[in-house]
Parts: C-alpha cells; sequence; structure tokens
C-alpha cells in the first residue's frame, strides 16, 4: 500500500524521520480528501462519519455523566464495569454469546485501538496476517507496526450475482465475493492470524453463513488466530443480518471480536470501541491496549452503556433509515453512469466509473470536487494489488437525505 502524500524527510545523519516500518504510509487518502472536499466546497462523501448526532437521550446520558462527575478523571483500565456489563448483555442478547464482563471484555479508543491493539499484542515479527483487500487502511499500518507481514486475499466483483443497478431502477447490485480457494492457498505455516472485517468496509459486502463456516472450519485446522472487525454489525440489510465469527464451531476460543459505538449511534468522535474474547486473548489485547492510550472517553462510556440498552425499535429504524439513503444514494450513483454495487451492509456504496470512461480511481477522486462538487474515496488505496482497485470509488451515505439528494444531483452533470 503505498502512500498518498508525502512523508517525513530525514535527518541531518541522513535516516529516515519516519520508522522504516511506517515508511509505505503517508498521511491518509480520508485527509486529503476531506482538505479537498474544505477547499472546493465540495459535498463531503468520503470520510464515513453522519453529519447529525445520534440519540438524544445518549447525548444527554454523556452530559449526565461529566456533570455527575462520572468519568472526568481515569477510568478503569478495561473500561467502566456499566459499560463491559452492557457489551456482554448486547452480545448475549443479539448472538447468543456470552461474555465475562471482568474477563473478556475490553473497552478501547474506538475499534482503531482495538485492532492496532490486537495485532500488536498478537503478532510477532515474521507472523504473517491474512487480510480480505480491499482493506481500511489502519489494518496494513497495524500489521506492519507488529512486524508482521500481511497477506492479502483480495475480494473479487462477481458480475453474475444480480443485475447492475440501471438509472433510476432498483437492481440487486453486484457483489464482491471471497473466494475460498484462494483463502485456502493463503495459508502457510508462518500464518498466525486472519483479520477479518464483515461487513465489509469498503465494499459493502457481507459474508455468507457458508463463507464464515468455511473460514471457521479453516482457522481450526490450521490453529490460526481470527481478529474480526465487526464495527457495521447493526448495518446489515438483509436476512439473516449479521452472524458473529464467533458463534460458529470452535471459534469462541481464538476469535477476537471488535465493535464501536461510533457507527451505530452516530458519536463517531466518542471513540468508544471494545473486543469481546476469551480471557487469554482479552489479557494479551489489553497488554499492549494500556500502553497506547491506557484509558479514554471516560463520560462517554456511561452513556454507551445506556446506548447499548436501548429498545429493539432504536436498531430497526437506524437500519431503515440507512437503508432508505443507500437506495437514494445507489439509485443516484447509477443514473449519473456509474455501475453501483449495492452494499448488502454498512453506510457506503462502492461504484465501478469504467462506464464513465475513466479507469484510473485516484485520478478521477482528485477531479470530482472540481468537476461535480462532491468528494469520494478512490478503493485503491485500501488494496496492495493497486490494478485490481483502481476502478473503484466509495460514497458514503452516512448523511442527512437533502445532503444526498443535493450529492445526486450534483453527479448528474457527470
Amino acid at each position: 500500500m503505498t502512500a498518498m502524500t508525502s512523508t517525513p524527510g530525514a535527518s541531518r545523519d541522513g535516516r529516515p524521520l519516519l520508522n522504516s516500518r511506517l515508511a509505505e504510509f503517508g498521511t491518509t487518502i480520508f485527509a486529503e480528501m476531506s482538505a479537498l472536499a474544505v477547499a472546493t466546497g465540495a459535498i463531503n462523501l468520503g470520510q464515513g462519519f453522519p453529519d447529525t448526532d445520534g440519540p438524544e437521550e445518549v447525548r444527554e446520558a454523556a452530559v449526565r455523566a461529566l456533570r455527575d462527575g462520572r468519568g472526568n478523571q481515569y477510568p478503569p483500565g478495561p473500561g467502566v464495569p456499566e459499560l463491559r456489563a452492557a457489551i456482554a448483555a448486547h452480545q448475549e442478547r443479539r448472538y447468543g454469546l456470552t461474555f465475562d464482563p471482568d474477563l473478556e471484555v475490553l473497552v478501547t479508543a474506538g475499534a482503531t485501538e482495538a485492532i492496532a491493539a490486537s495485532l500488536l499484542a498478537l503478532v510477532e515479527p515474521g507472523d504473517e496476517v491474512i487480510a480480505l483487500e480491499p482493506y481500511y487502511d489502519s489494518y496494513a499500518a497495524s500489521i506492519a507496526l507488529a512486524g508482521g507481514t500481511r497477506v492479502p486475499v483480495t475480494l473479487r466483483p462477481d458480475e453474475d450475482t444480480g443485475a447492475t443497478d440501471a438509472p433510476g431502477g432498483a437492481g440487486a447490485g453486484r457483489r464482491f465475493t471471497l473466494d475460498l480457494d484462494e483463502l485456502r492457498d493463503a495459508v502457510t505455516p508462518r500464518t498466525r492470524l486472519l483479520l477479518l472485517n464483515t461487513p465489509h468496509n469498503p465494499t459493502g459486502t457481507v459474508l455468507s453463513r457458508a463463507e464464515l463456516a468455511e473460514i471457521a472450519r479453516l482457522a481450526v485446522e490450521h490453529d490460526l488466530l481470527v481478529v474480526t472487525d465487526e464495527v457495521y454489525e447493526h448495518l446489515v440489510f438483509d436476512a439473516p443480518g449479521h452472524l458473529p465469527l464467533a458463534t460458529f464451531p470452535g471459534m469462541r476460543e481464538r476469535t477476537v471480536t471488535i465493535s464501536s459505538a461510533g457507527k451505530t449511534f452516530s458519536f463517531t468522535g466518542w471513540k468508544v470501541g471494545w473486543v469481546t474474547a476469551p480471557p487469554d486473548l482479552v489479557a494479551a489485547v489489553r497488554s499492549a491496549k494500556q500502553f497506547l492510550t491506557y484509558v479514554s472517553s471516560g463520560p462517554f462510556q456511561y452513556a454507551v452503556a445506556e446506548a447499548l440498552a436501548l429498545p429493539d425499535a432504536y436498531f430497526t429504524a437506524f437500519l431503515d433509515d440507512m437503508r432508505a439513503k443507500r437506495d437514494l444514494l445507489a439509485s443516484g450513483l447509477a443514473a449519473a453512469g456509474f455501475a453501483v454495487h449495492r452494499p448488502a451492509g454498512t453506510y457506503f456504496v462502492t461504484t465501478d466509473i469504467r462506464p464513465l470512461g475513466q479507469e484510473d480511481g485516484i485520478a478521477f477522486c482528485r477531479a470530482l470536487p472540481e468537476r461535480a462538487g462532491v468528494v469520494a474515496i478512490p478503493n485503491a488505496v485500501f488494496y496492495d494489488h493497486r490494478d485490481a482497485g483502481a476502478p473503484f470509488v466509495r460514497f458514503a451515505f452516512c448523511k442527512r437525505t437533502s445532503v444526498l439528494e443535493e450529492a445526486v444531483a450534483r453527479l448528474k452533470s457527470l
């Protein structure tokens, strides 16, 4: 993965200032494209953050915690007991997974820290980590910091899984699929860990029960650890909904499950994430985490504990709202001439720009703010195999309906 922008130079003795493990990473694509949005006044459908706050009762819970002096000083290292209990209750209520809140739950500074701490704790230099590409950019950086070797297995668009969205049509859309034979072939005696993300950012793919079952069988057969990023667990648009890998046979004892509050409750700035896993895995991750942030988000932890206990009606309404926004943006993108991969999960739509006569997603995204007044993210930056991701561009639909309507209107100029 190549940096999008410049990295620090060299010191007086000629040695690079940046740690060699991070030499390939520069300023993230999100920073670059968000700066373009500000400079051009474009609508930012690049970075995945909502443009409205989440439930008022959750925000007020944070205010109460601040005023009551709860969390204003260092909270407990593993997280406040109320939140750990709420996380355990959520896992049991939703998925039938039981976790001891004292030994099997760890609160982190968002899912990004949970991923970093997990890989720093569990990966030794030289270990191979298999990740499904395209992947969120922090995966590659975290593997590098741990000294591991990333082994990408590429999700590829299947042209035959459904109709391409046509202008004005609903269309099932195409799906990015996992080649299970390629995954099996990627495992070597040096493989330590599988790093998965489902629902998958940026493609919107949700791994099927059959795919997850085969991943579980492979992990058990080769005695692999698995880290699963499940932050979009409440954004699966079709039955049967989210299927945690830890529910599959032989997986609970070897899986570190990661999630967070930001994507579900629309408070991304609070940075409250968590890990659920067996005691030995949680202890290992906590050993690394304590030297990253140690603790964070004290008052917000109490608010997220209340958020996780919201009635099912909240989660249903949240999903319905995002589904409507997905359909609005997907249909608008199709009408503008993109080939659309309608997502089964997350709040991102991946498009193919080749029907527009374009093949370079990076150049297309850099020009798009001036051409159409909209910012998107080129998927190529999430690939080791850049050519595989070159024509794909991601748009976020976690915005107000009026903003999406204006973006769709602007994109018609293409």
